[in-house]
Order: C-alpha cells, then sequence, then structure tokens
C-alpha cells in the first residue's frame, strides 16, 4: 500500500512586494537582489491572518475534493503565533469537520516533509484513508524591516496538498533526520525578530541536503537518473543551482519558482507541487524527491512515484 497525491492548492496574500521597492529603500543597485537570491517579487499579508491562509487553502481543495472524511489535518509552520487552538484545529473548523486528527507542526523549514512523512505513517497504519497536509507561513511579520538579508527573501504564503491510500505497490522513501544547530544560524521565537545567517545557512543547505539526498537513493536503491524532479524547499536560487551542481544534474531537474514568490519557508514545497500539477507537470509513474532543509537544523528528503 502507498499513497497518492490527489490534489494541490496554493494560497498568496494579496500585497506583492517587488524588488524596486526594497532597492530604493536600501539605496540598492537596480537588480542587486534579484542576482543573488533569484527572488523577483515577495508577497506580505495586509488583512490576512495564518489561519487564514491555510483556511484558502483547504477551501481551494475542498471545491473540488469531498474533504467530509478526512481522517487527519496536519500544518507544519515556523510563524505560529496562537498555540492553542492550533492552525490545523481552526482548518478543520471552517471545513466543519466533526471529528479528525489535527496536529501542527514545528520542524523548521523541513516542516512540511515532516508533516507529509507523518500523514504517510498514518495512511500506512490503516488507521485513516485520507489526509490534508498543509505548509503556511507568516514571515513579514517575524523579520526586522532593517536587515536586508531576510526583508529581500521571505514571503508570507500556504501550499497544501491532499493525500489519499492508494492499493498499488508505488514507491515511497523518506530520510528524515536533525542535527543540533550549535552555531544558531536560523533562530525565531514570538518575542524577538527572526534571525538567518545566511552564509551559514548556505554551506549547511548545499552539503547536509546532497548527503540527505544520496542517502535516500541508497535507500530506495534509485539511482538519480531516474527522478524525474527534485522539489525542494524554495530557500535561495544559488542554493538550489549548486544543490544540482553537487548532484551532477541539470539544473532543469531542480523545480523552481522562488522567483515570483520568495521564501515561504514551511509553504515553499506544496506551493511548488500546487504549482507543477497546474502546469501538467506531474505525470503517473514520475519519481521526484521532495526536499526540506531549515532551523533545527532539520533536514529530510522523501522519494514519492506519482
Amino acid at each position: 500500500m502507498s499513497i497518492k497525491i490527489v490534489d494541490g492548492k496554493s494560497y498568496l496574500p494579496k500585497q506583492k512586494i517587488l524588488n524596486k521597492q526594497i532597492e530604493e529603500k536600501f539605496s540598492l543597485k537596480e537588480g542587486y537582489i534579484q542576482k543573488r537570491t533569484g527572488i523577483k517579487e515577495r508577497y506580505y499579508v495586509e488583512d490576512e491572518t495564518i489561519e487564514k491562509m491555510a483556511i484558502g487553502v483547504a477551501k481551494k481543495i475542498n471545491e473540488k475534493n469531498d474533504l467530509s472524511n478526512l481522517g487527519l489535518i496536519i500544518v507544519a509552520t515556523t510563524s505560529t503565533k496562537n498555540l492553542m487552538p492550533g492552525i490545523a484545529n481552526e482548518v478543520q473548523k471552517s471545513l466543519k469537520i466533526k471529528s479528525c486528527i489535527s496536529l501542527d507542526i514545528l520542524a523548521g523549514c523541513s516542516g512540511f516533509i515532516n508533516s507529509l512523512d507523518i500523514a504517510r505513517m498514518y495512511i500506512e497504519s490503516g488507521k485513516i484513508e485520507k489526509a490534508l497536509v498543509i505548509g503556511v507561513d507568516l514571515l513579514s511579520k517575524a523579520i526586522d524591516k532593517e536587515d536586508l538579508g531576510t526583508v529581500a527573501v521571505l514571503s508570507d504564503g500556504a501550499g497544501g496538498i491532499l493525500i489519499e491510500k492508494d492499493k498499488k505497490n508505488k514507491k515511497y522513501f523518506s530520510n528524515i533526520k536533525a542535527e543540533i544547530d550549535n552555531k544558531g544560524i536560523l533562530n525565531y521565537n514570538v518575542e524577538s525578530n527572526l534571525y538567518m545567517n545566511g552564509k551559514e545557512v548556505y554551506k549547511y543547505a548545499v552539503t547536509n541536503t546532497v548527503e540527505n539526498i544520496k542517502e535516500l537513493l541508497g535507500i530506495s536503491e534509485e539511482s538519480i537518473e531516474n527522478i524525474k524532479y527534485i522539489i525542494p524547499h524554495q530557500s535561495n536560487l544559488k542554493i538550489m543551482k549548486a544543490i544540482a551542481n553537487r548532484l551532477g544534474i541539470g539544473k532543469e531537474k531542480i523545480y523552481i519558482n522562488i522567483g515570483k514568490i520568495g521564501n515561504t519557508f514551511c509553504a515553499s514545497i506544496p506551493i511548488a507541487i500546487s504549482d507543477m500539477l497546474e502546469q501538467n507537470m506531474l505525470k503517473k509513474g514520475d519519481k521526484v524527491i521532495l526536499l526540506g532543509y531549515g532551523g533545527g537544523l532539520n533536514t529530510g528528503s522523501i522519494m514519492i512515484e506519482i
């Protein structure tokens, strides 16, 4: 028994922030941000809350899918400030589901990977048949507006996928682990601004991720040539290109949409999946690798057959 991705949707706030606005504020030359990050624009909330973004994704998925029999709603985030009830509980309430499992997961930018793997294990155990997995982050309220390193990169948004039991024997393997962040390169708590050490994050991201994927390929006894796409956390264009280079693959195998969305932390992978589904890029039988990495330090990859 395995799982299949039934649908995927995204939700982006109303307010679009262009590079020009940031470059003018920081007295930078035009093109400075895009050259260093690959990002052209990002989104900031206006009146939206983190719960509203997650609910927005759920409602989009509910338009074409019956969610009344959901067994699990699991939400990955790094930026919630309301600890009770959780975001997943609010999604459940909006969908008017009387009873299901509802969980919020904190695992840095790798949270969506952890959440998807947990959902898959619930399905495999036979306890549930269908799960809604959401990644959502509201980062514009977490950053120091005078810190170019985070202002230029981070964005608000939500993405989600609906998965269900598939009786067909399709490949699914995961490699999820956490290492101690002794240097404190990624930190955030609700009483202070988000801190990110760009240079150290880059070093971590282009080494641990490649090692993690190579381990996953060994576990699955699969070759990189048979992987249609790697769908990574959209952190920085340079990081994603470096990952491709170290894996010895062309950048066309790495799905990249950071240019038009920015870095949305836990939302980035499900937003990417949603985009790919809309473009009909994912075909039955394709093997793809989902790659998450971030605060913790948490690193995780999943190989799933579409």
